[in-house]
């Protein structure tokens, strides 16, 4: 275990993460600047997939950070029935839900009803499938959608903001389901589908395409948003709908018999934003008008 892994517990998470968004946030040109060459350098990053090429455009190292894609970058997977990564990124784990049960690492799992922080809407989830997916510095900032839904239920849970990266999620007990996070239920064509938005060390916030930015919050406690049938129009497979502000982790669920993951997906795997994850089992939804057919079904 390394030194950063072992401490992280005593580190002012929040605190240090208002510093690093003030920072990420100023458009002191001398500052951004600054920081936008050194992390292009120390990841290596290139921004040929990006609708600006020059880091000097940027506004702030935090408008660098969540930048656009140009358009084409990223073909879309639109196939009906297929699911499609919703982030640039690597997997972090995928597989079945053991009852509540959902494998973090070697020797860790937590459960689903703390990670979603209802009980109840842990059981429809249960015996179903999971993947978690990790956004590295050097990867693409923004959250597509996986397929067609309609957004039911949104709830940021307070928490602390441990580091996701691979040391971390290793050593760190119930990380995903400790750290500050954003729940988001669906509808879909494949039956109920959660997407799960986890901060992280220097993650400045969690911000959403139609309610803007809900995490960080000003009162440590749990807020809840419904939403009635007509009260949202769906979200189309491949539409934004929400972007780190600084990176960290998403998890998807699907409920038992909903989805089935492409076999040679794995651990360790790289991610691109459209390809295809996996195929929908069920489709119970059609009267919510998310009927198949065309490239957004």
């Amino acid at each position: 275990m390394s030194l950063f892994t072992s401490i992280q517990s005593w580190l002012p998470h929040h605190l240090i993460s208002r510093l690093t968004g003030r920072l990420a946030r100023s458009e002191w040109r001398p500052l951004k600047r600054l920081l936008i060459r050194k992390v292009m350098a120390w990841y290596d990053i290139s921004l040929s997939d990006f609708e600006s090429g020059d880091p000097d455009s940027y506004a702030s190292f935090n408008a660098f950070f969540t930048r656009a894609l140009k358009a084409g970058a990223r073909p879309l997977d639109a196939h009906p029935n297929h699911i499609v990564s919703p982030v640039d990124g690597t997997i972090s784990q995928l597989g079945t839900i053991s009852g509540e049960r959902v494998f973090q690492a070697k020797n860790k799992d937590y459960s689903a009803s703390t990670l979603l922080g209802d009980a109840q809407l842990a059981t429809i989830f249960a015996n179903g499938l999971f993947i978690t997916a990790y956004l590295a510095p050097h990867n693409y900032h923004r959250i597509h959608m996986p397929l067609r839904g309609i957004l039911r239920s949104m709830q940021h849970i307070p928490g602390r903001l441990f580091s996701v990266n691979a040391a971390s999620v290793t050593h760190i007990d119930q990380l995903f389901a400790r750290n500050e996070r954003v729940v988001c239920t669906f509808d879909t064509r494949f039956g109920p589908m959660a997407m799960i938005m986890v901060g992280a060390l220097n993650v400045g916030s969690i911000e959403t395409c139609h309610a803007g930015v809900i995490a960080p919050r000003s009162k440590a406690q749990t807020h809840n948003w419904s939403y009635a049938a007509d009260e949202i129009k769906p979200f189309d497979k491949g539409q934004e709908f929400a972007r780190f502000n600084l990176g960290s982790t998403v998890i998807l669920m699907f409920a038992d018999g909903g989805a089935q993951w492409l076999e040679p997906l794995s651990a360790g795997q790289t991610l691109l934003m459209g390809q295809q994850l996996g195929t929908g089992m069920q489709s119970g939804f059609r009267a919510l008008g998310l009927e198949a057919g065309g490239p957004s079904a």
